[in-house]
């Protein structure tokens, strides 16, 4: 068993843009090698409350089971998703001070501490990357690991209809799925399910 909230920390917090008092990593007892499925949001909520492993139904978490639910994977809390084999966390660690967070923030948090975060599932069959964080920050870490850019420029739903692979497993890049339900665009939420459904068809 494993808890990523005790491998993965941030020594100096060096950037400057984000809220550090907000800095969250999955606090979860879970088996690494039963995990396939890598799911990235883009950044923590300001209210530890809300992140997607704090207790009831914090707010991250409510639009994600509907995600799920959309997909025909009917979940009622995180622990129903761990055991779909689907682990879930964000690309950028600390909260959003701002509508956006700088392409700095993004890398130097990919390269300290999602690639590593990464590493500890050893099984892992797919990847979705849910928003433009999650793919800024993954596209770091394969520029690291591989030396180029796996998710190339350009509006999600052109992206999305072209095939990727890292380490030879598909990579899917698609929405946010946070957020108030009734503010995400319906066609949004059908690709947002379309993109989880065809990752757990890898499970």
């Amino acid at each position: 068993m494993m808890n990523p909230s005790k491998l993965i920390g941030c020594r100096d917090f060096p950037c400057s843009d984000v809220d550090t008092r907000a800095f969250s990593v999955p606090n979860v007892e879970l088996d690494p090698g039963k995990i396939r499925v890598f799911m990235i949001a883009e950044a923590p909520p300001e209210n530890p409350q809300d992140y997607f492993y704090g207790k009831g139904k914090p707010f991250f978490l409510d639009t994600t089971l509907k995600a799920f639910s959309d997909a025909g994977c009917p979940v009622a809390s995180m622990q129903d998703i761990l055991n779909r084999g689907v682990y879930v966390t964000t690309a950028v660690k600390c909260g959003k001070t701002g509508y956006s967070v700088s392409l700095s923030t993004v890398n130097t948090c990919a390269e300290l501490l999602l690639e590593k975060e990464l590493s500890l599932f050893p099984n892992l069959r797919a990847y979705l990357l849910m928003g433009d964080l999650a793919i800024k920050a993954f596209n770091q870490v394969s520029t690291r690991t591989t030396g180029k850019r796996l998710i190339p420029s350009g509006p999600t739903y052109k992206i999305r209809k072209a095939k990727y692979s890292y380490n030879d497993r598909p990579v899917y890049p698609s929405y946010l799925m946070t957020g108030k339900s009734y503010l995400i665009e319906k066609s949004k939420q059908k690709m947002i399910a379309e993109d989880i459904k065809s990752a757990l068809a890898q499970v």
